[in-house]
This record gives C-alpha cells, sequence and structure tokens, in this order.
C-alpha cells in the first residue's frame, strides 16, 4: 500500500495540475476536489489490468482509462515489438516511435500534423518492456511531465505484476521442494511394511497399498497455497495407517477435531510433517511405544492446533533451535523449520509454530491459522 501511495502521489500532482489547466483554458467549470476524484477513480480503473502485466488483454483494458486519465486525442500501449492496444486514433508510425523511445531509454518527442506524440518507456524489473504513447494538437513541457509520471505509474503497476509473478513461482518452487522432501525413510519403511503382508495377510497388504496410494496422491499432487483442515488430517489419517501398520500396539494415536475447524483453510502440508516429528521423537525413550495426540479447536476468528508427544522431550534451548536451523538442511522430511517459515511468511511473525518441551515430558507443538481464506482450498483425497 505504501509503494503505491508513494506512486500515486506524483501522479495526481502532475495529472491534476495538468487536467486543471486543461480545463480553465477551455473554461471548464469543474472544482478541483472534483478533478482529484476524477484522477484517482480512473488510475483505479487502469490498475487492475495492469497488475496482471503487459500482454493485449491489459494494454486493451487499461488504454481506455489512461487515455482518460490524459485527456489527450488518442493513447496507444506497445510491447517491444508490437502495438498492443489503442484508443482513439492510431497512426501506422506508433511502433516506429516505440523503437526509437526505446533505443533511447528515455520520453522523446514526436511533432506531427496534425497531432504529434509523446511516447514514454515502460519497465519491470529493471527492464524496459514496452512503451505508452500519447497523442495530441499541443504537445506542451506539461504533457510531456504529465506522460512520463503516468508512465512511471504504469511501470509501478507492471513490477507489482512482477513482483507478484515472482512470489508464485517461488511457491511453486516451494511445493516441488515439499513434495521432494517427503521422507525417504518414510517411504522405504511403508512398502516393506506392505511387502511383509503380502503373503501372510494379502487383504492387508491390499489395503495398506491403497492407502499409500491415497498418501502420495496427496503429497505429491500439484499443489496450492491452500488446503482444507479436513483434507490435511485425512492425508495425516492415510500417514498413521501405514505407520501403525508398521509398529502395531506400540504407536497410540488420538485425534480431537472440533467440526466447526474443518472446513479451515489451511497451508498445504502444515500438519503431516508436526505427526512425522511426533512419532519419530514420541517412539524414543519410552521402551519403543509412544502416543501422539493431535488436537484442533475453534478459537473464534482463529483454529488452534497442537500436536504432542509423550517421549522424552528436549531442553528449551534445543527445542527454540528447532526452529532456528535452515529448512533446506533438515534431510529427514519436511520438518519443522519449514512448516514455522512457511506460517510467518504467509501470515506473519506472530504466526510461527510453538514448540513446548521438556527433557522427560515430551513435546507440543502449537499452531494457529487465522480463518479468513487467503486462497482457494483445492480438491480433496
Amino acid at each position: 500500500m505504501l509503494t503505491t501511495a508513494c506512486v500515486v502521489l506524483p501522479l495526481l500532482a502532475f495529472v491534476l495540475g495538468y487536467t486543471l489547466a486543461r480545463r480553465r483554458a477551455g473554461d471548464e467549470g469543474r472544482s478541483g476536489d472534483e478533478a482529484t476524484f476524477t484522477t484517482l477513480h480512473t488510475a483505479a480503473l487502469a490498475a487492475p489490468a495492469l497488475r496482471t502485466g503487459l500482454h493485449r488483454d491489459s494494454a486493451r483494458k487499461a488504454v481506455r482509462h489512461l487515455r482518460a486519465l490524459l485527456g489527450t486525442h488518442s493513447v496507444a500501449i506497445t510491447s517491444t515489438d508490437a502495438a498492443l492496444a489503442w484508443d482513439g486514433p492510431c497512426t501506422d508510425e506508433v511502433l516506429s516511435y516505440a523503437r526509437t523511445t526505446l533505443a533511447a531509454g528515455r520520453a522523446q518527442v514526436f511533432p506531427g500534423e496534425p497531432y504529434g506524440a509523446v511516447v514514454v518507456p515502460l519497465t519491470a524489473d529493471g527492464k524496459i518492456i514496452g512503451a505508452l504513447a500519447a497523442f495530441d494538437g499541443e504537445l506542451s513541457a506539461a504533457l510531456v511531465r504529465t506522460v512520463t509520471e503516468v508512465g512511471r505509474w504504469v511501470s509501478g503497476q507492471l513490477e507489482l505484476a512482477e513482483l507478484d509473478s515472482s512470489r508464485r513461482r517461488a511457491l511453486e518452487a516451494e511445493m516441488r521442494a515439499l513434495r521432494a522432501q517427503i521422507s525417504p525413510h518414510f517411504v522405504y519403511n511403508a512398502l516393506t511394511t506392505i511387502a511383509s503382508f503380502v503373503r501372510t495377510d494379502p487383504g492387508r497388504a491390499r489395503e495398506l497399498l491403497l492407502d499409500f496410494a491415497d498418501f502420495a496422491r496427496y503429497a505429491l499432487r500439484r499443489a496450492h497455497d491452500f488446503t482444507t483442515l479436513a483434507d490435511e488430517l485425512t492425508c495425516v489419517d492415510r500417514y498413521l495407517l501405514l505407520e501403525r501398520a508398521r509398529f502395531g500396539d506400540k504407536l497410540r494415536f488420538s485425534l480431537q477435531v472440533m467440526p466447526e475447524v474443518l472446513p479451515v483453510p489451511v497451508p498445504f502440508l502444515c500438519l503431516q510433517p508436526l505427526v512425522e516429528n511426533a512419532i519419530k521423537h514420541g517412539m524414543r525413550g519410552r521402551g519403543g511405544t509412544g502416543e501422539v495426540r493431535v488436537v484442533a479447536r475453534d478459537a473464534g476468528p482463529e483454529a488452534h492446533i497442537t500436536v504432542e508427544d509423550d517421549g522424552v522431550g528436549m531442553d528449551p534451548e534445543r527445542a527454540r533451535k528447532v526452529l532456528d536451523d535452515d529448512p533446506a538442511r533438515e534431510g529427514t522430511g519436511i520438518g519443522l523449520a519449514n512448516v514455522d517459515l512457511r506460517m510467518r511468511q504467509i501470515y506473519g511473525d506472530d504466526y510461527g509454530l510453538v514448540v513446548e518441551s521438556a527433557p522427560g515430558a515430551g513435546t507440543k507443538v502449537r499452531l494457529r491459522v487465522p480463518k479468513a481464506q487467503l486462497g482457494p482450498p483445492r480438491s480433496p483425497l
């Protein structure tokens, strides 16, 4: 919001001053307040299309608003090699003007009859990606400054579009990394357990193989930012069926979930790693047995989730270091540090994991999730 404001304010100053000057010259009686509202409203109408990047569709949707903003005879938007869209009569020379401007890297004025042009470069991610051209019968210094400021504002919107695109690419890469971090030890142990039942209990082996397929389909699918808590718990259930087949009665598990929180959107693969961690540590030091408890309850605007084991625990300093570890260095699965980092990136630092532990007292991991949906949940298992 601050970035947008920093760009809009100089835009408003130049465009408003230019617009009022033209209206005074034409004896139009509109007040400064009306002109201010019109300028801001017109810019707001153009922004959504520009935030999708520079292409024919976005240029087509934005160009008429940019023409209204400038009040010129016509306006055109080009890429580096094509005229993308225009509003008002467009000369065949627009692309030639744009290429000259792109080569110069700064605003250019092209006199002509009956209309000349002011053309400014558009940039994003430090590169010139197109041009904005305004055609009018009067090429004043005020018009050049105003078109330049509008071009800067358009470039700011395109820069935000590039940042959005970079964020999406980073999230997709993160999801690919998550899938790659599914513990190879778990996969090996699960398949070994299934194989052990093939001769002695073929029916059980078949059921476990289907459970493994369901787990793998969820964990390895083309994941987006969010799923629902219900889907995440289904993934945990499949995971536990495989682990219980391996450990038998040595592994105990309890689940308490309020129905109200089942539809709550949660980050993909945020719960299964906590359960995996609890089993791994909870089975130590208790004679090879352990209990894991998952509780999900409604807390007004949030869902509160805890995953607790009765293992050997750890001292508080070690618990803090677990979350400070580099997520990329965790080699036994997705790990707590990875989940903690993603929660902070999505919701803010107040929503990181809280680890409570002490030697001999087990470990409890707390997770808070706002109920407000930040992205659409995807299809279930």
